[in-house]
Order: structure tokens, then C-alpha cells, then sequence
């Protein structure tokens, strides 16, 4: 999920009203009081939007994308953009498949 969501970083950061996944991620104790302290100063919402991707980035939790997930899910506006993220191609699991098979013995 965290490979996808990089993918589409610009994309979030100008589609994505940041004020309800920031309530929502708190909600579901993925970021902190002091993160959302930080984040609601800002004025602009594509860079709240962008501190966010860049926190959970860094955080270590282990839900933080799937919880990002649901929150544009609950965003009726934003099936599209569900939609988008789900139809991606995985290519780590594409590299990964390219890898097991060079890998293997030829026969010679």
C-alpha cells in the first residue's frame, strides 16, 4: 500500500481535502495530538496534505496506509481516486516474479 500511495503523492496532495483524514488517522491513533498541532498550522492545504504523506512516510505504524486508505475512502468525491489506487499494478510483486525467474537454473 505504502508503494502505491507514493505513486500517487502529487496526486493526493492536490485531490485531498487533508482536514478530514488528518481527524480520521487521529481518530484511529495513527498520528498524534502533536502531529496534528504541527499539520493544522499550516494555511495551505496541498502542503498540510504533503507534511501528512511525509509523516506517515516516516511513521512506523504498521496500519498507516491501509487507515489512509479508508480515510479517502469515506470521501464520496474521491472514488475515483479509490478506484485508481486499486486498479495499480504492484510492480514490486512484477520485479519480484522477474527475479525468481532469472534466478532459476537453466539447465545447462
Amino acid at each position: 500500500m505504502k508503494f502505491r500511495f507514493r505513486k500517487f503523492h502529487t496526486t493526493l496532495v492536490d485531490s485531498v481535502n487533508p482536514a478530514s483524514i488528518i481527524d480520521f488517522l487521529f481518530q484511529e491513533e495513527v498520528i498524534g495530538a502533536g502531529d496534528i498541532r504541527a499539520l493544522v498550522k499550516l494555511d495551505n492545504p496541498q502542503q498540510q496534505s504533503s507534511d501528512l504523506l511525509a509523516l506517515l512516510h516516516t511513521s512506523e505504524h504498521s496500519q498507516a496506509f491501509i487507515q489512509l486508505y479508508l480515510a479517502i475512502k469515506e470521501e464520496p468525491k474521491l472514488r475515483w481516486l479509490i478506484d485508481r489506487i486499486d486498479n495499480f499494478p504492484d510492480q514490486s510483486l512484477i520485479v519480484l516474479l522477474q527475479q525468481m525467474y532469472n534466478n532459476e537454473p537453466t539447465g545447462e
